[in-house]
């Protein structure tokens, strides 16, 4: 069948000066999008923004407020394909928009006309140039041809009263009197209550980021009833008026040395800025180092099932769900959501999102995860989220995505008796995967921690699990019996090293008492009397080589996925069976 579509009718609108006269192109609507108005209240009115095809090209277009009905009703949706009576071509951040100001339907079969690419990336190529800037796009009506009633954008609302000059949050000291800064609250706590010799009270603190940088703000007893409510996460607001503090370290972790004290002449207004990006293709993951943070947008291919793992560190359980991204790179790259961002996250119609500061790893070639501080928008009204609607409604759909993998985690096969050197147990990944590896590395002890070396175990036999000091007494809870008193097990954390790096690995008590000669409730006895002796035995452990045979798990820690290594047993190195296996590879590297 014909295509009855105008053929390059998206290419001459894209170099067009001004609207032409007398002509009616028709076009295929690919999608139809909702834009929230700027304006509230009764003022309200939605926008729609649909992107039309001419069967080799797509071109974004804006449908005027009077034609709204026909995206309500039903009658304007994908694969529609309409003849355009009225229109105007604007010229928006260098790119045409077209205004839709009257159309006709037209009889079609509803299926999609050719495989249309974007027409911006066809001047990006230099094929064309970009044309004047006009007009900005309006909600008036405009005839054709005729100047429409143009009115800037309208730009970030700025505070209602003066509240003294932007400061950035870097330039901020003790010494600046009036200032008001604007920034984003990237983290709440809870209402923490105290009572002491002083009296009771409350506190509250937030996160606070701009482009420059973040600061800690606290708020106490009043302030908490005047902006707990208020201040948002993931919201951005203009503050002045509070007071500037030397930061008090041991209570934040946040990269500042000053930290915000609200107070009752605190001045807080929201703010509602647009949020900006710096965003890299998903096919240029690779290019970014190890635990970078950065923005990225794409289309969600696939949601996965919501899960939960543990944290060794505290036991605690954590929500997570994994989600496949893809963009017009022809990459795709999973990314991870913790907590209620994952429980909340149940969007399977492909919807475009974009993420700002999110962490770069390398499990499985490359993944991203999304941490607290980073931000997430469904859908967002930017032209770079227009583009890949577009496209993957277009094309992106029916493309068959690159994976990212390792190659070397792929293609590793580890065997308890085969020996590696760390840089090669690193470099495949071992451990990383959902199953355990094991291997044999020959190391030296560089360091081993004498804070932890041990833990107080249950003297039950075969139960060995960490007892809970009650005062007089020890509980068991596996037992669910006291003792009075605890046997001390080995659980030795040691730094090892050899010619390709080092890592750090745990022994328990049957590996610790072969490197330490001694055991662990003995050791215990002579730290706890301060006998010099206790020093010795950690001195001669200390740079002594063994042939290890590791474990290597994953595990979480901080929502990052890491390796563990355990030493589940321990040799002294014997030289001329290495030798012999040595003397073995090289053979059979023999060409």
């Amino acid at each position: 069948m014909a295509s009855p579509l105008t053929a390059g009718f998206c290419q001459r609108a894209h170099t067009a000066s001004e609207t032409p006269e007398g002509v009616e192109p028709v076009l295929q609507v690919l999608s139809v999008k909702r834009i929230n108005s700027p304006a509230s209240g009764a003022q309200a009115t939605d926008r729609y923004r649909v992107i039309l095809s001419d069967g080799e090209y797509f071109i974004q277009s804006m449908l005027a407020t009077q034609l709204n009905h026909l995206v309500e009703n039903d009658e304007l949706e994908k694969n529609t394909v309409i003849k355009l009576t009225s229109f105007v071509i604007n010229t928006v951040q260098n790119r045409k928009l077209i205004i839709i100001l009257a159309l006709e339907r037209q009889n079609w079969n509803g299926q999609k006309v050719g495989n249309p690419v974007n027409v911006d990336q066809r001047a990006a190529g230099g094929v064309a140039s970009p044309a004047p800037e006009a007009a900005p796009v309006t909600n008036g009506a405009a005839s054709r041809g005729g100047a429409s009633n143009a009115r800037p954008a309208a730009a970030p609302r700025g505070p209602s009263r003066d509240m003294g000059p932007i400061f950035p949050i870097e330039g901020l000291s003790p010494y600046q009197n009036k200032w008001t800064i604007k920034a984003r609250v990237t983290q709440k706590s809870d209402i923490k209550h105290w009572s002491n010799q002083r009296g009771e009270g409350k506190l509250f603190s937030v996160t606070l980021m701009d482009e420059t940088g973040e600061i800690r703000a606290t708020g106490f007893n009043d302030q908490v009833d005047a902006f707990y409510q208020l201040l948002e996460e993931g919201k951005v607001f203009f503050i002045s008026k509070a007071r500037i503090n030397i930061a008090k370290k041991q209570f934040s972790n946040v990269n500042n040395e000053y930290e915000i004290t609200f107070e009752n002449q605190t001045e807080i207004e929201p703010s509602v800025p647009e949020i900006k990006y710096n965003f890299t293709k998903l096919n240029d993951l690779e290019s970014l180092q190890k635990d970078a943070t950065t923005d990225v947008i794409g289309v969600v291919q696939e949601v996965h099932d919501l899960g939960q793992i543990t944290s060794k560190a505290t036991q605690k359980p954590f929500n997570k769900r994994d989600i496949q991204l893809v963009d017009q790179s022809g990459q795709s790259v999973r990314l991870t959501l913790w907590g209620k961002t994952a429980e909340n996250f149940t969007h399977y119609d492909h919807p475009v999102v974009a993420f700002k500061g999110v962490k770069v790893s390398d499990f499985g070639g490359r993944s991203l995860s999304m941490f607290s501080s980073a931000t997430m928008a469904i859908n967002p009204n930017t032209d770079e989220a227009c583009a890949l609607r577009g496209w993957y409604d277009s094309v992106g759909e029916k493309t068959n995505f690159k994976q990212y993998t390792n190659s070397g985690a792929m293609n590793a096969v580890s065997r308890p008796d085969e020996i590696k050197t760390i840089g090669q147990a690193k470099d495949e990944q071992l451990g990383m995967t959902d199953k355990t590896d094991y291997f044999s590395v020959c190391a030296t002890i560089l360091y081993i921690k004498q804070e932890t070396f041990s833990y107080p175990a249950c003297p039950g036999e075969g139960c060995n699990k960490k007892l809970i000091d009650e005062g007089a007494e020890w509980r068991c809870e596996k037992c669910n019996r006291t003792y009075p008193g605890p046997v001390h097990r080995y659980i030795l954390q040691m730094n090892v090293i050899d010619h390709t790096g080092s890592f750090w690995i745990t022994g328990f008590n049957e590996v610790g008492e072969q490197i330490m000669g001694v055991s662990a409730n003995e050791l215990f006895k002579l730290k706890q009397e301060s006998d010099p002796e206790a020093e010795k035995y950690f001195t001669r452990a200390a740079g002594r080589e063994w042939d290890f045979k590791i474990m290597a798990k994953q595990d979480f820690f901080n929502d990052t996925a890491r390796v563990r290594y355990q030493a589940r047993s321990c040799a002294p190195i014997n030289y001329a069976q290495s030798s012999q296996a040595l003397v073995g590879k090289i053979e059979a590297m023999a060409v």
